[in-house]
C-alpha cells in the first residue's frame, strides 16, 4: 500500500525502496540481537561438560546477557533519541561483535559470562533503533503495521531458529562455533546498516537520565542475583534477604526518581495508559514463558535422553515454522483488527502448547508429539510478539518512540532474566524436594536407601554440572545401584521442569486475560491515540 504522503510517484517507488532495503538490513542486526536468547541454549550441555559450569553458571551464561540487555536499553533508546539512532544502533554492533569473540575464546564459565554481558550491552544499543528507526521510516499506520510484522517475524524466527541453528552449529563443531557465527553475522549487519539505514533523532531530546539508569540496572541486577543465589543459599539466607532488600530500595528509589525528574528514563505517566501497560505486561509473561522452552527443554534433552544438537534442532524445527507464520498473520490481523484479539488468541495458543508439552518431557520422550506442542506453543509466541509491538509503539507520540521500543524490549529482556532465574529456583527446588520421594521409591534394600539419601547433595551437584557420565564410569561397579539413582534424579529434574512449564502457562493464560481486557476496542484505541501527544507536552494522559 502506498503511503498517505505520496508525493511524485516516482519519488514515491524510490522511498518504497529505500525503505524495503533499510529494513532488511535493520531486520538482520534485530535477528543477531534476537537470536543470541536463545541460540545458546542447544549449547548449554556440551558448554557444561567442556567448560565444568554449574547450573548457576549456565543461568548466568543466559541472565548475563538478559541482564545488562535489559538494564541499560532504556538508556540506550535515549542516547539514540538524542544523539542519532543509528550512531548509537552501529556501536552496539561492534560492541556485539567484541563480545561474540570474548565468548568465543573464553577458557572458562567466568570469561564466557563476562564476555555475555559486553554482548548484552551491545544489543541493548543496538536493538531500540531497529524498532524506532521504523517508526520514523513508516509514516502510514498499516503500511508500519506491515513493517512491525516484519520485524516481529524476524525476531520470532530468531528465537525459534536459535535451538535450529545452534544445534546444527555444535553439532557441526562445538558450542564455541555458535559466537563465531555471531562475529561473522554481526559484522556484515553492522556494514549493512551503516550503508542503508538513514539517521534519525530527537531535536529536542534531553540529557540520558543517569540516575535513573543506576537505580533501575542496580535493582534489576539485585533482584536476580538474590534469586539465582536463593537456589544454592536458601531464600531465608542473610546475603539473599540483604540482596532482595537492596532491590526493593533501589526500586523504590527508581519510581521516585522517575515521577520527578524533569527528563525521565521511562515516563511512567505512560502507564496510565491501558494499552502501553498491558503490551509491556504481556511482553514479560510470554518471554518468561519462551525461556521455560528454550532454556530448560533444551537441557534436559541433552541430559537426560542425550539427544544431540542435531537432534534438537529436528525437534525444534516445527515451532520455527510455526512462528514465522504466526508473525506474518498476525502482522495482517493487527493492521485490520487492533491487538485485542491477536494477543488473545496467541497466549491462548502458547499456554495450550506449554500444557500438551509439559507431559511429553519424559525420559524416553515421543518425538513427534512434543514437536507438534512445541510447534502450537511456537504459533502462540509468533502471533503474540506482532500487535504487542505495534500497541507499545501507537500508544505514544512518535517522537518517543525510542523510549517505546526500549520499555517494551526491556520488558521482554526482563522477562528473560525472570525465566532464566525465577524458573530455574523453581526446577531445581522441585528436583531437590521431589528427589526423596523418587529415592524412597527405588527397589534396594533400605540400607542403600540410607546410603543414597546421605549422597543427595552430590547427586544434584552431578545432574547440575552434567557429569553424570563420570560418576557411571567411577562406580562402574555399583552399575545397577547408580542406573536407578540416576532414574531417581532425571525424574525429579523432570517434575521440577513440569513445574515451570505450568507456572509458565498460568502466566501466559493471565497475560491472555489481561490483553482481551486491557485492550479497548479499536475506536477508543483511536481516540485515546488522538489525544495522546498531549503527552509530549508534559500534560497527564488522557
Amino acid at each position: 500500500m502506498k503511503s498517505k504522503n505520496i508525493g511524485h510517484p516516482v519519488a514515491a517507488a524510490g522511498r518504497d525502496r529505500a525503505n524495503s532495503v533499510a529494513l532488511a538490513a535493520l531486520c538482520l542486526l534485530l535477528f543477531l540481537t534476537f537470536l543470541d536468547n536463545t541460540v545458546v541454549s542447544v549449547g548449554l550441555g556440551s558448554l557444561q561438560t567442556d567448560l565444568q559450569a554449574s547450573i548457576t553458571e549456565l543461568q548466568w551464561v543466559i541472565g548475563a546477557y538478559a541482564l545488562t540487555f535489559a538494564a541499560v536499553m532504556l538508556a540506550c533508546g535515549m542516547i539514540g533519541d538524542e544523539l542519532g539512532r543509528k550512531k548509537v544502533m552501529l556501536t552496539g554492533a561492534g560492541v556485539f561483535c567484541a563480545g561474540s569473540v570474548l565468548c568465543a575464546l573464553a577458557p572458562n564459565p567466568q570469561t564466557l559470562i563476562a564476555g555475555r554481558a559486553v554482548m548484552g550491552l551491545g544489543a541493548a544499543a543496538s536493538e531500540p533503533g531497529t524498532l524506532s528507526v521504523i517508526r520514523h521510516i513508516y509514516t502510514d499506520t498499516r503500511e508500519r503495521a506491515w513493517a512491525i510484522g516484519i520485524w516481529a517475524a524476524v525476531s520470532g524466527l530468531a528465537l525459534a531458529l536459535g535451538p535450529v541453528i545452534g544445534g546444527a552449529l555444535v553439532g557441526a563443531w562445538s558450542w564455541r562455533a555458535i559466537f563465531w557465527f555471531n562475529l561473522i553475522f554481526g559484522l556484515i549487519a553492522l556494514i549493512a546498516a551503516a550503508v542503508t539505514v538513514p539517521e534519525s533523532s530527537d531535536p529536542t531530546a534531553a540529557r540520558v537520565d543517569i540516575p535513573g539508569t543506576f537505580f533501575g540496572a542496580g535493582a534489576l541486577a539485585s533482584l536476580v542475583f538474590a534469586i539465582i543465589d536463593a537456589e544454592t543459599s536458601g531464600f531465608g539466607a542473610a546475603e539473599v534477604i540483604a540482596l532482595f532488600c537492596v532491590a526493593a530500595v533501589l526500586g523504590g528509589a527508581f519510581i521516585a526518581w522517575e515521577r520527578r525528574a524533569a527528563h525521565p528514563l521511562l515516563d511512567l505517566r505512560f502507564f496510565r495508559l491501558p494499552r502501553f501497560t498491558t503490551a509491556n505486561i504481556v511482553a514479560f509473561c510470554t518471554y518468561l514463558a519462551t525461556f521455560a522452552i528454550f532454556f530448560f527443554t533444551a537441557l534436559y534433552l541433552v541430559e537426560v535422553p542425550a539427544d544431540s544438537g542435531y537432534k534438537i534442532a529436528v525437534v525444534f524445527a516445527p515451532m520455527t515454522v510455526l512462528m514465522i507464520i504466526g508473525s506474518l498473520v498476525a502482522g495482517y490481523w493487527t493492521g485490520r483488527a487492533g491487538p485485542r484479539w491477536p494477543v488473545t488468541a496467541g497466549c491462548a495458543a502458547f499456554a495450550a502448547g506449554l500444557l500438551i508439552a509439559s507431559p511429553l518431557i519424559t525420559q524416553h520422550p515421543d518425538y513427534v508429539a512434543l514437536s507438534l506442542a512445541l510447534a502450537l506453543a511456537g504459533a502462540g509466541i509468533g502471533i503474540t510478539v506482532v500487535p504487542v509491538t505495534a500497541a507499545v509503539l501507537d500508544a505514544v507520540p512518535p517522537e518517543r518512540s525510542g523510549m517505546a521500543a526500549s520499555a517494551a524490549n526491556t520488558s521482554r529482556e526482563i522477562g528473560a532474566v525472570a525465566g532464566a532465574s525465577i524458573l530455574g529456583a523453581l526446577v531445581f527446588s522441585r528436583l531437590s524436594a521431589t528427589l526423596n520421594s523418587h529415592i524412597a521409591a527405588l527397589s534396594v534394600p533400605a540400607s542403600d536407601k540410607a546410603t543414597i539419601l546421605a549422597l543427595k547433595p552430590l547427586i544434584i551437584q552431578v545432574i547440575e554440572t552434567g557429569q553424570v557420565n563420570v560418576y557411571l564410569n567411577k562406580y562402574a561397579s555399583q552399575g545397577g545401584l547408580i542406573t536407578q539413582v540416576e532414574g531417581a534424579a532425571y525424574s525429579a529434574f523432570g517434575d521440577g521442569l513440569h513445574a515451570a512449564f505450568y507456572l509458565s502457562a498460568a502466566l501466559v493464560i493471565l497475560a491472555g486475560l489481561l490483553a482481551a481486557a486491557g485492550f479497548a476496542p479499536d475506536g477508543k484505541n483511536r481516540h485515546l491515540i488522538g489525544r495522546k501527544s498531549s503527552l509530549s507536552r508534559g500534560d497527564d494522559p488522557p
